[in-house]
């Protein structure tokens, strides 16, 4: 009977020695697929923020310090990482900020959001949404979505009429907390930018 139980446990240890391996070297042939993917993506996102930038350069980014700040300034988002978008000289036109919103409708909300040196904001791309489909999914379309563009606000204000001032963003209907998520996402943006960057030049 012992004899038994160790072959059987020996059989089950090889099995998952082997089937680990196997896992090890699928993940080690995927994963730079995947970050490649993930890379051109983000460079999608920052690019459609940022039409007339010629390339992204990573800011010195403190994690800890950019969650202290969004405390400070009560917000739930998080800022993920920061980009200065520069033209063809190597000069700063602004800076694409990475948020994650954590108060959508059906889950955190990833997206990118393009501040001109100005103070204005050029408007977001969503790289990360899981909300219901024909309700919050229309955060992703362009009559949501451009309500955002060219404003140079300090804040965004979700209403449901239609919007009376340049801060003022209509809401998708039936989907007012998707809305209000990808407001305070932009909010938590003009907010690190005003007191993490500089603000306006």
């Amino acid at each position: 009977m012992n004899k038994q139980i160790i072959h059987d446990a020996l059989v089950l240890t090889a099995f998952t020695l082997v089937l680990g391996l196997i896992l090890g070297l699928v993940y080690g042939i995927t994963k730079p697929r995947i970050d490649a993917a993930d890379l051109a993506a983000k460079q999608e996102a920052f690019q459609a923020v940022f039409e007339d930038a010629a390339s992204f350069n990573e800011v010195d980014f403190d994690a800890d310090k950019a969650a202290e700040l969004m405390a400070a300034g009560g917000f739930s988002d998080t800022i993920d990482d920061v980009e200065e978008a520069l033209d063809a000289s190597g000069n700063i036109l602004g800076y694409v900020i990475n948020v994650t919103a954590k108060d959508g409708s059906q889950g955190s909300i990833t997206f990118s959001v393009g501040i001109k040196a100005d103070g204005t904001v050029n408007g977001y791309s969503i790289t990360d949404i899981s909300e219901t489909p024909g309700l919050g999914m229309k955060a992703k379309d362009e009559s949501f979505y451009s309500q955002f563009q060219n404003k140079k606000v300090e804040e965004f204000v979700v209403v449901k009429t239609t919007p009376a001032a340049d801060n003022e963003i209509e809401t998708i209907s039936g989907s007012t907390i998707t809305s209000k998520a990808m407001a305070n996402g932009c909010n938590a943006a003009i907010y690190y930018f005003n007191n993490a960057l500089g603000g306006a030049q």
